[in-house]
């Protein structure tokens, strides 16, 4: 059973992210504030549920919480700034469009910056302990999977309706085949022979 909050003075929205791992499309982030008396016997981390099951839970985290909000920062972004304050600046999106402010967040992970003042707790594996942040890493996920069905639409040689973007032998087969496309992050390492060569490059 999740646990559905870490204190019980101030509101707690929980905050988790999706995409962090992929070569190409945003990373996305949701913030959720749930009633402290919430309980599903389904919720729990994104990862651990059926696509099926995410579709049911986000439809009642949609209407059950007392707030939620979705934000993302696309892959040029990424490339700008890196993964990591692009997960962070899209976590501080999210909880900027929250209706209701919280007085605490709960985030999934070990790092997080600070957002004002608002003070903070880092869960590693929060999205399987607490009820908010695994409500968070499902809205991340669904949301962040229905952006890359869109881009699929669009390039469907790279298979991001299946693999949503993540480093799979066949998005990176696709890679060598028809190149990058301007979703790519430039950043990553598309494909491993990159490593092979800068390797060879410094070495020379």
């Amino acid at each position: 059973m999740l646990l559905s909050y870490h204190q019980h003075i101030e509101p707690e929205a929980g905050c988790d992210e999706a995409g962090r791992g992929c070569l190409a499309g945003p990373v996305f982030a949701a913030a959720v504030i749930l009633p402290k008396r919430f309980r599903h016997p389904l919720l729990n981390d994104s990862k651990q549920l059926k696509p099926a099951e995410r579709e049911q839970l986000r439809y009642i985290i949609e209407k059950e919480a007392v707030c939620y909000a979705v934000a993302s920062v696309d892959n040029i972004e990424i490339d700008r700034i890196n993964i990591l304050q692009a997960s962070f600046r899209a976590m501080h999106l999210a909880l900027e469009q929250l209706t209701c402010q919280p007085g605490f967040i709960l985030v999934d992970g070990n790092r997080f910056t600070p957002y004002g003042k608002v003070p903070h707790a880092c869960i590693i594996q929060g999205d399987g302990t607490y009820a908010s942040i695994a409500a968070a890493s499902i809205l991340a996920k669904t949301y962040r999977d229905a952006y890359m069905q869109r881009l699929h639409d669009e390039y469907p040689h790279f298979g991001w309706s299946e693999n949503k973007g993540y480093p799979t032998l066949q998005h990176r087969n696709a890679i060598r085949e028809h190149g990058e496309t301007p979703y790519h992050r430039k950043s990553f390492r598309l494909l491993p022979e990159q490593l092979e060569l800068d390797l060879g490059m410094n070495q020379g």
